[in-house]
């Protein structure tokens, strides 16, 4: 079976928390929140703000040559990643629309080039997974949850000071963007199955319709949230310590995930708390000044687009590096 990794992608976990989480959007939407905000809460501290705090081993992992001299690495990793920082701050600044659509457009990349089949044969179909799935996970909650995540992003250009994109563009986006998301994914299953791989084919359809489900069930926050965490970070977890640990090749079961999760955890400690301080501080300025939850969730989309550019980065060129180049 080449797609899902049973080693590196864990994907029947995630399948299992996002089938829970449409059950409670089903059965008691109206208590949505109060039982998975919890559930979200912790798993954004444990696995979401983690999922980013060992960046600083991707590199050592993946390329070693480069990290022998460890002074010189670290002035190059923190001069990078802070300057990429930087760059991003500096768009919000002076340029926010165009912010907006760079960070937009690079998380539907990053989380859509994370998902792609581990042991595709072909670079273009990685890319065009990459790009397709990405897409889609922004396109869907556009078409069915519209007047939320206008509100979501507009409230982040509100917040920049920018002016708020019209529902005509809105609309616009739909026409051209869906069509081409929808046709790609039928496109691209035909490839998988010209080449005889059926199952890849069946297994990227069926998470499409899970995503689907998660995506029309629960608002934009919720079901971003739950994807991001026990989707992608989750999945982000287990390869940096499959990389970092060098226990590739072990069969993926609960107990095996609960191990990564802790090995990885205590590898990020200084990062993550340097990160929860930070965010505390933040939150906690924001919370004198009587921010409302739309300007609080503004701030926290801010803070994650700012490290999304380096983050990214690093993923697709050191762990993703072999897809690309194939």
């Amino acid at each position: 079976m080449d797609y899902p990794s049973p080693h590196l992608m864990p994907r029947r976990y995630s399948y299992a928390v996002l089938l829970a989480a449409v059950a409670v959007g089903l059965l008691v939407p109206r208590l949505a929140n109060w039982l998975l905000g919890p559930a979200l809460l912790l798993g954004m501290l444990l696995l979401g703000v983690a999922h980013g705090a060992c960046d600083q081993y991707v590199v050592p992992a993946t390329h070693p040559l480069l990290a022998r001299e460890r002074a010189r690495y670290w002035a190059g990793f923190l001069g990078g990643y802070l300057g990429l920082a930087g760059v991003v701050l500096v768009l919000w600044w002076r340029w926010p629309a165009l912010a907006l659509a760079v960070f937009f457009g690079l998380t539907a990349w990053h989380w859509g080039s994370a998902d792609a089949p581990v042991a595709g044969k072909h670079r273009g179909q990685w890319l065009a997974h990459s790009l397709l799935r990405g897409s889609f996970l922004f396109l869907v909650p556009l078409w069915y949850w519209p007047t939320e995540t206008q509100a979501v992003v507009n409230g982040l250009l509100a917040l920049a000071g920018a002016a708020p994109v019209s529902a005509a563009g809105y609309a616009l986006t739909l026409t051209w963007l869906g069509p081409l998301v929808l046709g790609g994914h039928a496109l691209l299953w035909l490839s998988y199955w010209w080449q005889g791989r059926a199952a890849v084919a069946a297994t990227d359809a069926l998470e499409v319709g899970l995503l689907t489900a998660l995506l029309v069930v629960l608002p934009p926050v919720l079901s971003a949230g739950v994807y991001f965490v026990f989707w992608h970070s989750l999945q982000h977890v287990q390869r940096m310590s499959e990389l970092m640990s060098g226990a590739n090749g072990e069969a993926v079961t609960g107990r095996r995930i609960l191990a990564d999760v802790g090995f990885f955890l205590r590898r990020s400690v200084p990062l993550l708390l340097i990160s929860l301080l930070a965010l505390a501080v933040l939150y906690g300025l924001a919370w004198t000044r009587a921010a409302s939850p739309s300007v609080l969730l503004s701030l926290a989309l801010l803070v994650a687009s700012v490290v999304t550019l380096p983050h990214a980065l690093l993923v697709t060129l050191g762990m993703d590096a072999a897809r690309w180049r194939r």
